[in-house]
């Protein structure tokens, strides 16, 4: 296989149906398929990778690339569409890439549950979508925008790091913006977003206070807005908003979530063998005036209790929703798939001014290959050096 570019890589992951590709120097590539990491084809070399980051990035990112020593982009490799982390490592140049679906995300072809629908119809408040790494939380936000942009004439406004799913507009408005290509921060954005009169916000992820804070003022403000956390529940994604502030200000962060709040969901994929398919089950937490209390009081454990009484309110337990998987049967294959996605075209870069970063511009190790053990393993001794002296060695 030819290594020297990503085209054929990306392809040979695509065709294994793999959610993943991993690239590190001196190990072969890492697929994830169906949840599981498996390794396919020889060693990678540092050359390679650093020649392939290059390329992707080109010469006008590259200086934000070796301050950061990360860079996050999106792009459609080989026709397929995807999610890309370039990062320095011990060994050199790495990356992290998910390939993404090319069909229309809805609730619909992701095999969501419609009483998902509910959340989208107010017009303003809050909705997290939550979930730990990888499971799907992205896909999901897709889903309730396209219920919107199909079904109401809304201004959709989404900031993202980076865009993940193209949207075609269709009875909304829908407008996209990369954080760092084309804003350059959640913060910017989102100060700007008050300005842009928009009726829904799609804030890819709430990574500090100031986003928290800013996304919260924005639901309070006339706007529904979508967002994402990290949790493996809904009361776990309620604590990790409000905890994320100062002691002193958390009964006034807890009572704003509780006015906003619409609703929060929380997913996990399980693969099911006798379908062939990775499902997501959810867990769906609704604001009735119990909820609130509990969320005021920052009494997160009580809330649990209601939601296994709350059904007639709309909420789901992840038990309850495995015994609706469990009857239904009309379950959507990838090979259904809707309209491909338009072809992309990359827009014209802004240039912005370089992000700061505060990691020193120290050098890191990169790394030499050692034979395989008896084991099958690969054994990879980090050796002096990094990126820094890679680029030397080149020049």
């Amino acid at each position: 296989m030819d290594t020297t570019n990503l085209e054929p890589l990306i392809a040979a992951a695509a065709a294994q149906g793999a959610s993943d590709l991993h690239l590190e120097a001196g190990l072969p590539p890492a697929l994830r398929v169906r949840g599981r990491l498996v390794v396919s084809g020889g060693p990678l070399s540092a050359a390679a990778l650093l020649a392939m980051a290059r390329e992707l990035i080109g010469d006008e990112q590259w200086p934000e690339f070796v301050e950061r020593r990360s860079f996050d982009c999106s792009r459609r490799i080989a026709g397929v569409r995807c999610r890309v982390n370039v990062l320095q490592t011990s060994r050199g140049v790495g990356f992290a890439i998910r390939l993404l679906s090319s069909f229309e995300a809805t609730l619909q072809t992701l095999n969501l549950h419609p009483a998902l629908r509910e959340l989208v119809q107010p017009h303003n408040g809050l909705i997290l979508v939550s979930g730990p790494t990888g499971s799907g939380k992205s896909s999901t936000l897709a889903a309730l925008i396209q219920e919107l942009n199909h079904s109401e004439a809304r201004h959709i406004l989404t900031i993202e790091s980076p865009i993940e799913y193209l949207f075609r507009p269709a009875a909304s408005f829908i407008r996209q913006r990369e954080v760092g290509r084309d804003t350059p921060s959640f913060e910017q954005a989102l100060l700007d977003a008050l300005r842009e009169d928009p009726d829904v916000l799609m804030v890819g992820e709430m990574r500090d206070p100031e986003t928290m804070r800013l996304t919260l003022s924005a639901a309070e403000t006339g706007h529904l807005v979508l967002a994402t956390v990290h949790s493996s529940s809904c009361v776990e994604a309620l604590q990790r908003v409000i905890g994320a502030f100062p002691s002193d200000i958390q009964n006034s962060i807890a009572a704003q979530v509780a006015d906003c709040l619409v609703g929060v969901v929380c997913q996990r994929l399980r693969y099911r063998a006798d379908l062939n398919l990775t499902l997501p089950e959810l867990e769906i937490l609704r604001p009735t005036n119990p909820v609130k209390a509990h969320i005021r009081m920052r009494d997160f454990f009580k809330i649990s209790s209601v939601m296994e009484t709350g059904a007639e309110a709309g909420m789901w337990t992840f038990a309850r929703y495995q015994a609706w998987m469990a009857k239904k049967s009309d379950w959507h294959t990838a090979s259904a798939t809707a309209a491909p996605e338009p072809a992309e075209a990359e827009p014209p870069l802004v240039k912005l001014p370089p992000l700061r970063s505060d990691t020193p511009k120290s050098a890191r190790p990169t790394a030499g290959t050692a034979p395989k053990s008896p084991g099958g393993r690969i054994e990879i001794e980090p050796v002096e050096g990094g990126l820094d002296d890679v680029l030397r060695r080149l020049q």
